[in-house]
Formats: structure tokens, sequence, C-alpha cells
């Protein structure tokens, strides 16, 4: 069995670990590469802490994975409901709507580009027009960029937990729909009294798969924004971008990543650790 695991734990020592463990030890050295590195112990930690840019790009990283996360969970649990069923024509909607998330989010950015072209005669504004709203800057307007990067987000994101929520839905006894019909149980209370108590775990994996994915945003906002138009839409790991190709600060880059880091694996267990005390009590 270990030989046929062997290839895919070659990868991830190659590709996962031991990037992890030079990134925990460049964290704690100023890299200068050609020269050697030079231990700096936690003043890397300090001035990610200490930085304007990082307190900017937290804050920018908290508000999408607040949005995105909300939005994505709400529109992936209505797709669900709406898509249900083993009708071929809900099928090919089903395997439409997933498109998004087998489609590279490198080329998710740019058509999202296209069609956030902020000339009145863009895709989006020509659309707006025709209700006699806009037209709209997007993603050229500090005041409107960071919703327009949430927007994607959650584009791409609702279909992914879609496909959750739908093995959740196919677990439901159907039992219990046929006694709640008996009983006189309307659409809203079939609703709320079964769909969603029986969701509940299906729900929590969406929850923090969406949460991780949306603070480590990074894709997206290079590609649409590349952090602008002054700033307004920088995440963490832009920031990480920022610091360790731009300005060559591999330390404090590698320190950033590390506190992302932290901070997925202790949201996973305080998750992991909610659920479970609910599922015993």
């Amino acid at each position: 069995m270990w030989l046929l695991l062997a290839p895919a734990l070659l990868l991830a020592v190659m590709f996962k670990f031991i990037p992890l463990a030079e990134g925990i030890y460049y964290s704690f050295h100023k890299v200068t590469p050609y020269l050697g590195n030079t231990w700096v112990g936690l003043d890397n930690y300090v001035k990610v802490l200490s930085s304007s840019g990082f307190t900017a790009a937290l804050g920018h990283t908290v508000i999408l994975a607040l949005v995105q996360t909300t939005g994505s969970v709400v529109g992936g649990l209505l797709l669900a409901l709406v898509l249900e069923g083993s009708g071929i024509g809900l099928w090919l909607t089903r395997t439409v709507v997933v498109l998004p998330v087998v489609t590279a989010t490198a080329v998710i950015g740019e058509i999202w580009r296209i069609i956030y072209f902020p000339d009145p005669g863009g895709f989006l504004n020509t659309v707006l027009g025709w209700f006699h709203l806009g037209p709209s800057t997007f993603l050229d307007s500090p005041s409107t960029a960071l919703m327009s990067v949430a927007a994607v987000g959650i584009w791409s994101g609702a279909p992914y937990n879609m496909v959750i929520f739908l093995a959740g839905l196919a677990g439901i006894d159907r039992d219990l729909y046929e006694a709640a019909a008996v009983d006189g149980a309307g659409r809203w209370r079939r609703l709320w009294s079964i769909v969603i108590p029986s969701l509940r775990s299906s729900m929590i994996i969406v929850l923090t798969l969406a949460a991780i994915r949306a603070l480590g945003i990074f894709t997206e906002v290079y590609v649409l924004t590349g952090g602008g138009p002054a700033n307004s839409t920088t995440t963490w790991m832009t920031q990480v971008y920022t610091q360790g190709f731009d300005r060559s600060d591999v330390g404090v880059a590698s320190a950033a990543s590390i506190l992302l880091l932290v901070t997925t694996l202790t949201l996973t267990i305080i998750v992991r650790w909610l659920s479970a005390r609910r599922r015993d009590s």
C-alpha cells in the first residue's frame, strides 16, 4: 500500500512540506541571496504586525472573507435547492453551473475584467443601462473595487458549495418529506425543520472551506486589480507577494505567510471543536 502512496507522498513532501519548513526557517532570518542569511528572531513578525500596509490588507481580507463566505454559502445553498433532482435538464444545468469550479482562476479574473470594463459601452454597464442604472466604474474606483472583487469570488465559490450541499441533500431520508407533507407542512416549514438541520454537517464543511479560501485570496485580486486602485483591494496574500517579489524581503513575506497559516489552522480547529461539542451535546 505504501508503494502505491509513494508518488503522492513524494510530491507532497517536495511541494508542500519542504517549502513549509523553508518558509518557517526564512521567517526568522533576514534573507540575503548569495550573501547568507542572518538570524533576526521575531523581528520579521514584528514588522508584519506593525506594518500599516499589512494592517490595511488585513482589513480588506476580513471584509472579503465575510462577504464572499456569506454570499457563496447562501448562493450555493439556493443553487442546490433549485437544482436538486435527477432530470436530464437539471443534470445539464448543474454541469453548466459548475464550470467556474473547473476553470482556472486567472481565466475567470480576465473574463470578469472584460465584463467590468468601466466604459458606458462595457458589457455590464450596457446591461445596467437596460434598467436605467449606472454606468459604474467597478474596478477603477476605490469605493466599488473591493465589492466588485467580492462579487467575482461569490460567483466562482457558490457552485463549489452547491456540490457539497447537493451531496448533503441526497442523504436526507425522503420519508421525512412524506411525513411532513402528511402533517400539512408547507415548503418553508419543510425547509426550516428538515432541510436546514439535516445540512448542518455540510454547512460546517462549507463555511470552513469558504472562509479558508477567502482568507487566502490572491489570484482574483492580482488579475482584476493588482491591489489597486490606491491600494483599496490589497489583501494579505497580495501584500505577501509585494514583500517577497517586488521588495525582495523574503523574511517578512515568509513571516506573513506563516501567520496566515496559523490563522487558518486555528480557525479550522475551532470549527471542528465547536462542531464536535455540538454533536456530543
